[in-house]
């Protein structure tokens, strides 16, 4: 019997397409032998947190280190936090000169070089941030971020949410909702996927959405909740966009005003709107990061 060959090629029956995970945060196969590296990280955070007590509260009066309990418990904590940072952040800095992270679509497969130091990278860097998460303090957050190598300042927030190890890039006072995923790298099927992504200017990505890799945001766009990018999406600039399985244009973002030096003021009965010029009281060094000079 014969068979056709172009049938063949095109048959896509055969071919696997399950989503094996969609973050670098529910990894469906645990490396057990990239947690071996934890035992280390956790040693060492542990021993220096036992030395700086040690050494620092041999100079206190004993009752007063007993008054002072609650206080050492609270500092301890942020002491063991920052070693785990501190020592997995040595870790990824050796495993980065043997191997560069780069952007692309790669096997997923043991055996794979990109493959198996990317998921090296993602077990060591969880630790770190599930510390982070699960602190008091939302600065820590995002100096976690900032330390383990994703660009982003204190303006923005970003805490009980999941944003991947790598290749993100934040602007100004962008706004991740809790349980929202920002995914530079994603598996699907039998391929990996590694892809910068950039959130602009004063966005906004909604509670339980999904940010795909390659995804641009522009400033003053929204992501509504419960929604999804899909790989190198691009996100209009002062749009609101919703859509589980494939985000769309819903409507513009009337909230969003490009001139942060103006000020509105509203007549509800007359429905009028009153534009007010506003000196903005800022040093003049910093008024280039004005929103209404920034360009797109």
């Amino acid at each position: 019997m014969n068979s056709n060959p172009e049938k063949e090629r095109f048959d896509d029956s055969k071919v696997d397409y399950t989503i094996d995970f969609v973050t670098t945060s529910a990894i469906s196969k645990i490396g057990y032998k990239f947690l071996v590296l934890y035992l280390p990280i956790l040693w060492l955070s542990g021993y220096m947190t036992v030395a700086v007590f040690f050494d620092v509260s041999s100079y206190i009066p004993w009752y007063i280190n007993m008054f002072l309990i609650p206080v050492w418990l609270f500092v301890l904590y942020f002491i063991f936090v920052f070693g785990i940072a501190i020592f997995t952040k040595a870790f990824i800095l050796i495993v980065n000169m043997l191997h560069k992270p780069k952007e692309g679509v790669f096997r997923a497969e043991e055996g794979d070089r990109d493959y198996e130091f990317w998921r090296l990278r993602v077990e060591l860097k969880k630790i770190v941030f599930w510390f982070m998460n699960n602190g008091p303090l939302t600065w820590i957050v995002m100096w976690g971020f900032r330390w383990m190598g994703i660009k982003v300042d204190f303006s923005s927030h970003a805490q009980d949410s999941w944003v991947d190890e790598r290749f993100i890039e934040f602007g100004r006072n962008v706004t991740v909702g809790q349980g929202a995923v920002v995914m530079s790298s994603q598996i699907v099927g039998k391929y990996l996927i590694i892809k910068k992504i950039f959130l602009g200017d004063h966005t906004v990505v909604g509670g339980l959405s999904l940010i795909s890799p390659g995804t641009i945001m522009g400033k003053e766009s929204v992501i509504g909740a419960f929604s999804a990018t899909i790989p190198n999406q691009k996100i209009e600039p002062g749009w609101i966009y919703l859509g589980p399985h494939f985000a769309r244009k819903l409507k513009p973002n009337k909230y969003a005003e490009q001139r942060r030096d103006v000020i509105y003021e509203v007549r509800v009965d007359d429905e009028i709107k009153y534009e007010i010029k506003q000196e903005v009281n800022i040093d003049e060094d910093k008024k280039k990061l004005l929103n209404n000079n920034i360009e797109d």
